[in-house]
């Protein structure tokens, strides 16, 4: 249930202490018996976070967009949500590079920047945001992306295995940690509307903040290549969906 939404002085400084904090919540729970390899890049790519959370919190949030949790080549080389290496570098301007994490599966190494495996999923968000503002500077001064859960999961294969796939015991402890740090977001960036991408950052919406009757919850296609309807032109079809909101 999300506490009712306060003006902060500093919105940049509480996301990062947020951050930190969920941070501490996370360290606490033991994954080990279902998922051995973890990446937090809240942690090994702080000074990318942090630069992002520096130069791009808005003074005043219309449109938080959420995701799910890092994908293998995106904010888990680079520290940004759905951070796609060039969209990190070419257009949102974010040069620090990440660390390596405390253990790294010889599958997914973390070459930060230097990385030259492209996140599908950031290249298409970042791209429909280039495509509309033109600059990130314009994109900022009224919209912010986050992710709802900052950890990677990773089978013994590599795999990625999403947050919603966890045991639920393991679940409903990531939920209560995440579902605080969002509820932190919003009492920070006090958006008009939350924009679920995807089903389950909806969800998460939600359950979090359904109860602010001046917050508008929404939801856009996640543009993951492993759904269909995203490989059909998802620019064309979250636009669409933003014309539906009225927010676009």
């Amino acid at each position: 249930m999300a506490t009712k939404r306060k003006n902060v002085e500093s919105p940049s400084l509480e996301l990062k202490k947020a951050a930190k904090a969920l941070c501490r919540e996370l360290a606490k729970i033991d994954f080990s018996e279902s998922i051995e390899w973890i990446y937090n890049p809240l942690v090994y790519a702080w000074g990318a976070h942090e630069e992002y959370i520096d130069r791009y919190t808005p003074a005043k949030t219309e449109l938080l967009f959420l995701g799910m949790n890092p994908g293998p080549w995106g904010m888990a080389q680079t520290g940004v949500p759905f951070g796609e290496v060039a969209a990190v570098r070419d257009w949102l301007g974010i040069r620090a590079t990440a660390k390596k994490p405390s253990r790294e599966h010889p599958k997914r190494p973390i070459d930060g920047l230097a990385c030259t495996k492209s996140e599908v999923s950031g290249r298409r968000l970042w791209g429909l945001f280039r495509d509309r503002y033109q600059s990130a500077e314009n994109f900022f001064q009224a919209n912010f992306v986050a992710n709802y859960c900052p950890l990677a999961f990773m089978s013994q294969t590599a795999a990625n295995v999403t947050p919603d796939k966890l045991p639920e015991r393991l679940r409903s402890s990531l939920e209560e940690a995440c579902d605080r740090h969002l509820n932190r977001m919003i009492e920070v960036l006090r958006p008009r509307m939350l924009i679920g991408i995807g089903g389950f950052a909806e969800e998460s919406a939600r359950r979090v903040a359904s109860d602010l009757p001046d917050l508008k919850i929404g939801r856009i296609l996640h543009p993951s290549p492993a759904s269909p309807a995203a490989n059909r032109g998802w620019d064309k079809v979250a636009t669409s969906q933003l014309e539906n909101l009225g927010v676009w």
